[in-house]
């Protein structure tokens, strides 16, 4: 689960369902349009946070950590496969893969 909370007030806001492991790493867009999350099951998930529409992209082994880049358009993941992934925010699609790390 991914919760979104409100900042000024404490109220819950939505929860994202939807890691079948545990969360390791979530990660905000500028503009707070899309959260990126990280999960034990090797998913990588971006979502739209008006909407709750989620891409899946994924990797090998678990994936310990993500990034958005400060114009949003761009997220980072990297994984216990030694793997550094960056995707498109908007379509999921991945855009390269940086090997050995």
């Amino acid at each position: 689960l991914v919760r979104l909370w409100n900042a000024a007030t404490g109220a819950e806001v939505s929860t994202l369902a939807g890691h079948s492991g545990w969360t390791q790493a979530v990660a905000f867009s500028p503009d707070s349009k899309w959260v990126v999350s990280a999960s034990d099951d090797t998913l990588v998930k971006i979502w739209d946070v008006e909407t709750e529409a989620e891409v899946r992209t994924g990797h090998s082994k678990r994936v310990l950590s993500v990034a958005i880049s400060p114009d949003g358009k761009w997220t980072v993941s990297g994984s216990a496969d030694t793997l550094v992934k960056i995707w498109d925010v908007a379509t999921g699609a991945e855009v390269r893969t940086l090997m050995g790390h």
